[in-house]
């Protein structure tokens, strides 16, 4: 069966309204790896695997040695739940991935409830629809929805961001800078600018360019491959991954490194290889 990140995020993110309001503190992030980014994985890469058995899914993971997961859907499960399966493991929350409607009224605050009570301070929109990324009209209109809840997400310590698709790569209405760019051109610093290496190499963009052309903004990335054999794991395909680490560990601001996997959606196997592939290229 395929399940879609956008069919997981719709039907997950349904378990907010389920939750009494309440905040416990945020577990300690970037701190408690000595000066190292984690390295988390994004949970849609094993989206199949989560919907059989998350609780097992989570165990491997971090047997595997990674430092955290990203959500893409909660499974069914309550925010109680999955912050004792998170610290049963060790792992902490280095994300979630919502819907633009998750930001929007009454459900900000169910969002940021939900998050808090996980552990997790960064709420990154998935995707949105082609129609937001048509025009420089429509773009700066998706700046202003984004800068408004940022700026009242930030008053409870939490980041709002936006993850990277290919289609975000071109150019729009004849300009010189994509719509990406476009974007984060009217986006207030505070708007987490989600890199994913392989959605915008594949879209045509250069992830390298985009890390360097705002400093400071990828708090957290997506580490996926692009190019190279059929279904490449990280650090076999034609990505320049010392310059994304480079960037990452000096001008970026990167809290959180994401491995996101997306060929084998049943198979843990193929994540653990790419967490080991990571960590060497970053020794």
């Amino acid at each position: 069966m395929t399940i879609s990140r956008r069919n997981i995020i719709k039907f997950g993110i349904g378990a907010t309204t389920m939750l009494a309001t309440g905040t416990n503190p945020f577990a300690a992030m970037a701190a408690d790896c000595k000066g190292k980014i984690p390295i988390g994985l994004q949970l849609y890469s094993v989206r199949e695997a989560c919907q059989k058995d998350l609780p097992g899914v989570l165990k491997k993971v971090a047997a595997m040695g990674y430092d955290g997961v990203e959500f893409a859907g909660y499974y069914g499960f309550s925010a109680d739940e999955l912050k004792k399966m998170l610290d049963e493991n060790g792992l902490k929350c280095c994300g979630t991935h919502i819907r633009r409607e998750d930001l929007i009224g009454d459900n900000l605050q169910k969002t940021i409830d939900f998050n808090k009570k996980i552990g997790n301070r960064y709420l990154i929109v998935a995707w949105m629809p082609h129609s937001y990324m048509k025009s420089i009209d429509t773009i700066k209109e998706a700046a202003k929805f984004f800068n408004d809840v940022a700026a009242k997400a930030k008053k409870q310590g939490m980041l709002v961001g936006y993850h990277a698709h290919g289609g975000d790569f071109k150019k729009v209405g004849g300009q010189t800078e994509t719509a990406w760019n476009m974007l984060f051109n009217n986006l207030d610093p505070e708007v987490v600018m989600q890199m994913d290496m392989g959605n915008c190499r594949g879209g045509g963009g250069d992830p390298i360019a985009v890390l360097k052309k705002y400093p400071g903004r990828a708090k957290t990335v997506h580490l996926k491959e692009d190019g190279g054999k059929k279904d490449a794991l990280i650090g076999e395909g034609e990505i320049d991954w010392k310059a994304v680490f480079d960037i990452c560990k000096s001008t970026g601001g990167t809290e959180w490194m994401i491995v996101e996997y997306e060929h084998k959606p049943r198979e843990l196997d193929p994540v653990g290889k790419c967490l080991k592939n990571v960590r060497k290229m970053l020794k």
